[in-house]
């Protein structure tokens, strides 16, 4: 069985993760799915950008807790080793934007793969919970990480301890979300603003994804050091001499991703 729903629409890659049944709760074999359809992603060209959703009502409900404590599965160091890490350190490396489209529940691993994600839309069902401390865990998948950079230490860790439940409307308002849309309008929206995405010179776009993730650990005559190495690339790509000729002639630039 495919755990991992794939469609490409031109330069648009739709991933739903498909266990509706467990609320896409991740077992080792979706997770590792994930991975492996991210991997296709990031180097097949005609892909340019990719939108993450779920199956059914809910997103993703994080770990499928009946394997975690399975005897004979792959255990809470491995899990976290070979399928939460990995999925969130292509999400932020693969230079290509990645979109979530939370259609209901992120929770836990779910919430916070989300939230690794380039550009978050939701539905207005939709609701993310840290709930790790409800089962005496700690935070994982890069919330600890994440969070605490888009809503602020305090607030991050009133969720994180607390495990309470913030809405759509309050994921908007604490900078977790970037747009929200009503529930039976969220795909065909995320698809829209996809193909908009996918359209856009994906090279600068994800030159622009390595300066962000840089931004946290440099300093500012670091991060300007680099913007200029990197601005260099960028002016070295067809799409910047597409542009810049578009501009001039006052046409809609047709941009390829290179």
């Amino acid at each position: 069985m495919s755990f991992i729903l794939s469609e490409q629409k031109n330069n648009l890659l739709i991933l739903k993760l498909n266990r509706p049944e467990k609320f896409n709760s991740f077992n080792r074999e979706m997770a590792l799915q994930l991975i492996s359809e991210l991997d296709k992603a990031e180097k097949d060209p005609t892909i340019r950008a990719v939108i993450l959703t779920g199956e059914g009502k809910a997103f993703c409900a994080g770990q499928d807790l009946a394997e975690a404590i399975d005897p004979s599965g792959p255990g809470i160091e491995r899990i976290v080793e070979e399928h939460y890490n990995p999925i969130v350190l292509r999400i932020r490396n693969i230079e290509k934007p990645i979109i979530a489209a939370v259609n209901g529940v992120a929770a836990g691993a779910g919430a916070n793969i989300a939230l690794a994600c380039d550009i978050v839309f939701a539905a207005k069902s939709a609701s993310f919970i840290q709930a790790f401390s409800k089962i005496g865990l700690i935070p994982d998948s890069g919330g600890t990480f994440t969070l605490p950079r888009l809503i602020g230490f305090n607030m991050a860790s009133a969720l994180m301890i607390t495990g309470d439940k913030a809405t759509a409307e309050e994921a908007l308002q604490y900078g977790m979300v970037y747009k929200i849309f009503d529930d039976n309008a969220l795909l065909d929206q995320a698809t829209v603003n996809g193909h908009h995405i996918a359209a856009l010179p994906t090279k600068a776009i994800g030159l622009t994804k390595r300066l962000l993730n840089q931004t946290y650990s440099n300093t500012l005559e670091q991060q300007l050091n680099q913007e200029k190495h990197i601005q260099v690339q960028a002016a070295n790509s067809h799409d910047y001499k597409e542009g810049v000729a578009a501009f001039l002639e006052k046409r809609k630039a047709n941009f390829t991703g290179e």
